[in-house]
């Protein structure tokens, strides 16, 4: 059956049931994570041996859930899991395994292993001896592709279409960390405002080409210049609470620039606020995934300043060529009909959405075909 449960702020959709075999002794249990929709990063895909003919099939790679389940007494004395595929989606489910838990009371945790893909249910029972004193389980989960999402207008919810996302089992979604809740990414995003952006049609050229379904979490704030987002400021305390809230992801897709046009930002001053920005949350997060950075400064409702839209131009080339940074779409290519104009929201029209979303997808197809492993997240 299906209930909802608020546990510590999180609004939590349940699917669990109970199951008594051999005694009286029936135990229920609830999953607190992963939550329906969540996806995780996946580790160990291999772009060389991803094709259809490799040889045990192509090489997606695999991630761990993070389990939580509150158990009614008795808890049970060991827990096994299993996956099962749902859908038109990819991946491959398992058989019953067991789970390795940590104990709190109540509480179990533990991370299960599961091939990269989705839609999956992913199912749990206690056990006591060979009897199955409780079962739970919730769907939908992915293992796959995880991107967070940061800087300015463009990359929020600015834009003038309401774009959806297309693929058919909604395998792009979106973690609104207001709500704690996954949903798929149909536009408006959560909490980057009420227009439009580019991420569904990122995420609908990206998703048949990765068979995996991909993760969004979008920090992005209009009108904010790359200062702002330095070490100690509210901005920065959001992207790093969105990087923990998610653990491993691919990268950071870095869409900002205008502000530091307006603002007349030296060359030198917007690489240091970017490097800095970079090497704090690495150290918060753990972890060093590439920053894959646009070059996104044009706004041409609001100025016309090709000297200093070149200086933050030729910032970004040169962290492009810095270690921890990679080169992502140059969406300054876009003029004419991809902007809106003076009765518009002033930023992407549709066209221009669907179009710099397809420039994301290139700049990210690019670095999952070439990039470095760091730190097993590959």
């Amino acid at each position: 059956m299906f209930r909802q449960v608020r546990v510590s702020g999180w609004a939590i959709l349940l699917l669990y049931g109970t199951s008594t075999l051999g005694n009286a002794r029936g135990s229920e249990g609830k999953i607190l994570s992963p939550l329906p929709y969540q996806v995780v990063q996946r580790e160990g895909f291999d772009p060389d041996r991803a094709h259809e003919h490799q040889p045990g099939g192509p090489a997606l790679g695999h991630g761990h859930l993070p389990i939580t389940v509150e158990w009614s007494e008795p808890l049970p004395s060991r827990f096994e899991y299993r996956v099962v595929r749902r859908g038109e989606g990819t991946g491959t489910g398992t058989e019953w395994a067991a789970l390795e838990v940590a104990r709190s009371d109540r509480t179990i945790k533990a991370m299960a292993d599961v091939p990269a893909g989705g839609w999956y249910r992913l199912e749990l029972r206690g056990l006591e001896g060979t009897h199955v004193i409780g079962t739970t389980a919730v769907e939908p989960v992915g293992v796959g592709e995880v991107f967070i999402i940061a800087g300015q207008s463009y990359a929020a919810g600015t834009n003038d279409g309401l774009l959806r996302v297309e693929d058919a089992e909604g395998q792009v979604v979106a973690l609104d960390l207001v709500a704690k809740r996954w949903r798929v990414a149909h536009d408006p995003q959560p909490a980057v405002g009420d227009g439009g952006t580019i991420w569904p049609a990122f995420g609908d050229a990206l998703r048949p080409l990765v068979r995996v379904p991909i993760g969004l979490v979008n920090v992005a704030v209009g009108g904010t210049s790359s200062r702002q987002w330095l070490p100690g400021t509210p901005l920065y305390r959001n992207l790093e609470t969105a990087g923990k809230a998610v653990g491993r992801f691919r990268a950071v897709l870095w869409q900002q620039g205008e502000s530091d046009v307006i603002e007349k930002v030296a060359i030198e001053t917007y690489v240091a606020n970017l490097r800095t920005i970079r090497a704090g949350l690495s150290q918060a997060w753990g972890f060093e995934p590439p920053w894959l950075l646009a070059k996104s400064t044009l706004h041409p409702t609001v100025y016309n300043d090709p000297t200093h839209e070149g200086m933050i131009r030729s910032a970004i080339d040169r962290l492009w060529r810095t270690e921890g940074f990679r080169p992502g779409p140059d969406t300054d290519i876009l003029g004419g009909e991809n902007r809106g104009g003076p009765n518009s929201r002033r930023h992407f029209s549709e066209v221009g959405q669907r179009r710099a979303g397809l420039l994301w997808f290139a700049a990210v197809w690019a670095e999952l075909q070439g990039s470095v492993p760091l730190q097993g997240v590959r």
